[in-house]
């Protein structure tokens, strides 16, 4: 798989909520690098909700032709219900 980057946006989960589910991370990974790459991808994992603060930061494991990588997560911008996040493809 090539180098892919990717900056993306969800909402925070629940009331008040502070941070984005994991599984909601994992869906718009899937979903965005889908469109950009030539590779099936079989599934995402992310270990952790993601937290609504600027700078933080989290691995993820995709799984692409049964290969793994790496994919680092980190928030960009935090507007009222709205996180932003760019994503880089590792490997």
């Amino acid at each position: 798989m090539g180098a892919a980057a990717l900056a993306l946006t969800l909402g925070l989960s629940g009331c008040g909520g502070s941070s984005v589910e994991s599984s909601d991370v994992e869906k718009q990974i899937s979903s965005e690098l889908g469109k950009q790459i030539d590779q099936t991808i079989d599934s995402v994992d992310c270990p952790n909700d993601l937290k609504a603060e600027v700078g933080e930061e989290e691995t993820c494991t995709l799984t692409a032709d049964g290969e793994d990588y790496d994919v680092a997560v980190k928030v960009t911008k935090v507007d009222g219900d709205n996180v932003s996040f760019d994503i880089n493809v590792e490997g």
